[in-house]
């Protein structure tokens, strides 16, 4: 939620529906599932209720666009949704949660989408409605990842099984869709990992602070989840209980899930680490060369400090070889601290 969108909302009375996002320049869409047809229709917006009325036993409701409050509204009327709901549901930033009512739940899940080119996740609110005889679906804007659920409706794969496991193909989708992002994610890592361990540069440690960040804010998107599937084993006038055994399932996923996310976490804090490690290998390499040139330079500055004093009596001054013996002196110094260092292995 935008500071906007906060302020917006103070003073406000509770069950308000007033959209907080910032998609308000995306078209707003509806489509349902229709159960005679066996296939998925566009629903007029302008005339939603009668759209609603034309087609017999709608499945699932699919609505894109969260900013005409006035359709979320028709909706919320038509289904007779709470206020606190449609409010819930026009806020696109909600924790995701389960709330049971009489005659429906309503559950928010995050479907996450990952852009490699910057390394961040992108996530989008989903609000899913499960009635008795009906599934309702709300998103911010369209693109989803549902393809695979639709078209197991049209070939008629899922509604003998009943609303409980059409919302449990919803959840199992988007669940699915993280294992995506985290392989991404992995390779991200891996290049980032390789890099610091060959070439470590001043933009790795930007890269891993926002890597962490993004793993956090997953973290954050999916731990949740936990309790929601949780609440959906549970025993419910709403819920099929012959589908528990497949939110058993996105359970296992989630936790496979979570998982991967902690191992993410302590391999950003080991890189790190090596990246610190690596810096001050460097910086330590860097001072041995600058030590080594200084150490040879050393003897060599006190003989040519030494001779280039102004006092008048320095026999060496006047002897014909003194030129070429200070050369052969300095020469000898050095070839010695070579050999000397070489021998202790210090280069």
């Amino acid at each position: 939620m935008t500071t906007a969108g906060r302020r917006s909302k103070i003073g406000l009375s509770p069950g308000t529906v007033l959209y907080t996002g910032t998609k308000k320049d995306l078209p707003v869409t509806a489509s349902l599932f229709s159960a005679e047809r066996r296939e998925f229709i566009e629903l007029d917006i302008k005339n939603l209720q009668e759209s609603l009325d034309k087609y017999q036993k709608p499945v699932w409701i699919n609505i894109n666009g969260l900013h005409d409050i006035e359709v979320i509204k028709q909706v919320g009327e038509y289904f007779s949704l709470h206020s606190l709901v449609l409010e819930d549901i026009v806020s696109p930033h909600q924790r995701p949660k389960i709330e049971e009512y009489p005659s429906y739940m309503y559950i928010v899940v995050k479907m996450l989408n990952y852009r490699e080119s910057t390394n961040t996740v992108l996530t989008e609110q989903v609000s899913i409605i499960l009635g008795k005889d009906y599934v309702l679906s709300f998103q911010e804007e369209p693109g989803d990842v549902f393809d695979s659920v639709r078209n197991r409706l049209r070939s008629g794969k899922i509604i003998h099984r009943g609303m409980t496991y059409l919302a449990y193909a919803l959840i199992d989708s988007i669940v699915d869709y993280y294992f995506l992002i985290l392989e991404e994610l992995s390779e991200d890592l891996e290049e980032l990992e390789e890099n610091l361990i060959t070439d470590p540069q001043i933009n790795d440690m930007h890269s891993i602070h926002n890597l962490k960040r993004e793993v956090i804010y997953l973290r954050k998107s999916i731990w949740p989840l936990r309790e929601i599937v949780k609440n959906l084993q549970q025993k419910s006038d709403l819920l099929d209980n012959e589908v528990n055994v497949y939110f058993r399932d996105v359970y296992d996923h989630i936790i496979q899930v979570m998982d991967h996310i902690e191992t993410f976490r302590e391999m950003l804090s080991s890189m790190l680490d090596i990246y610190l490690t690596s810096a001050s290998n460097r910086m330590n390499e860097i001072m041995k060369v600058l030590t080594f040139i200084a150490t040879i330079f050393i003897p060599l500055s006190f003989i040519v400090g030494v001779y280039g004093m102004n006092f008048k009596y320095m026999p060496e001054l006047d002897w014909k070889w003194g030129y070429f013996a200070v050369w052969g002196c300095m020469i000898a110094v050095v070839s010695t601290m070579l050999w000397f260092f070489k021998k202790k292995k210090w280069i």
